[in-house]
């Protein structure tokens, strides 16, 4: 399997890497069980945030007594200095760690620079000086914000959206990054789901060298189909080529991509979920798209009002209040029999 090199920080790992957002939903045996045997298996780079509940202390538990042979990222949501502080040491205590490789400003809504006046990229400075962490990253959604974070000079490290479904905007933010010597971590290389043939997705990604994937791993199937490439790494082949340019049809257009900018909704809307109903149950079958509390979910979709708020804060521009109609509109046939999937 290739290797990447994060930038100019000089971490160098196999192009294969844990998301450890998913391990949230699992209960503390059944992660430490994924976790080791991803470590076990190879995998050396394992991202994880201060927002996924749970996920850092698993990876803690699981790995602390390996700390010096892995990598390890986390992310900040923290919009003060005060709340920056208490995120890292908690962080820290979480992993049982007293560094990070590298540390993220978690969907950042800025490039933070220094003397902005939110004082929050000063707090990367001086926690890189007392030797807190290591490396200074960001990660975004809105490709503006990555734009300005890959040309700063100010970032080692940029996480941003990429898989087969990115558009040109977001092939050349990563060849930017590679001008600038920052270390591209691709998060959502199966699309939130969308994308259901992993060998496809590590395919393409393994064409741009500079490119480290974080697939969001939950279940022990999915970490052994990753696992099983370390020796045997996917190549783009016609018929993988062929995937790809027929996922691309079908998803071509407006789709939710399950950012999460848009939340919260007002009327309680889960809107990553909802505005995309349609894609996940047919791309994604899973019993809960269909079952009570999803249904429950669904239903909420009636109470949208039509307000906009989700509409401004969308970084591809969607039309959220006509997705969500469409969705339920389409869910409910499927409830009914008359749409089998």
């Amino acid at each position: 399997m290739a290797k990447v090199t994060l930038g100019s920080t000089g971490i160098t790992v196999e192009q294969n890497a844990f998301g450890a957002l998913p391990v949230q939903r699992d209960n503390m045996e059944t992660a430490v069980k994924i976790l080791r045997k991803a470590y076990d298996g190879g995998m050396r780079f394992f991202d994880t945030a201060r927002a996924y509940t749970d996920s850092e202390e698993k990876i803690g538990e699981a790995l602390s007594d390996v700390r010096g042979k892995i990598y390890i990222a986390s992310k900040t949501h923290a919009k003060t200095p005060k709340e920056f502080w208490a995120d890292l040491e908690t962080t820290l205590h979480n992993l049982r760690t007293d560094y990070l490789d590298i540390y993220q400003f978690h969907m950042a809504p800025q490039c933070f620079a220094p003397g902005d006046g939110t004082g929050m990229y000063e707090c990367m400075l001086e926690a890189k000086k007392r030797g807190m962490i290591r490396h200074i990253g960001i990660t975004a959604h809105k490709i503006g914000v990555a734009l300005e974070a890959a040309k700063s000079g100010l970032y080692e490290t940029l996480q941003f959206p990429f898989s087969y479904l990115s558009g040109e905007r977001e092939i050349e933010l990563v060849k930017i990054c590679r001008e600038n010597n920052v270390g591209f971590i691709a998060m959502k290389a199966l699309a939130g789901g969308l994308i259901n043939n992993s060998a496809a997705a590590y395919a393409y990604i393994a064409q741009f060298d500079n490119v480290l994937p974080i697939w969001g791993i939950q279940r022990m199937s999915e970490l052994d189909e990753f696992l099983s490439y370390m020796e045997n790494p996917p190549e783009m082949t016609e018929e993988i080529s062929r995937i790809i340019e027929d996922d691309k049809a079908a998803l071509a257009g407006d789709f939710c991509r399950g950012c999460g900018y848009c939340m919260p909704c007002p009327a309680g809307i889960s809107i990553p979920d909802c505005a995309r109903m349609s894609l996940m149950v047919r791309r994604a079958p899973s019993a809960g798209w269909l079952g009570e509390k999803m249904q429950e979910e669904m239903k909420k979709t009636e109470n949208c009002l039509h307000c906009g708020a989700c509409m401004k804060k969308c970084p591809y521009s969607l039309n959220i209040p006509e997705l969500l109609i469409k969705n339920y509109e389409d869910y409910k046939k499927i409830l009914a029999g008359e749409i089998t999937v």
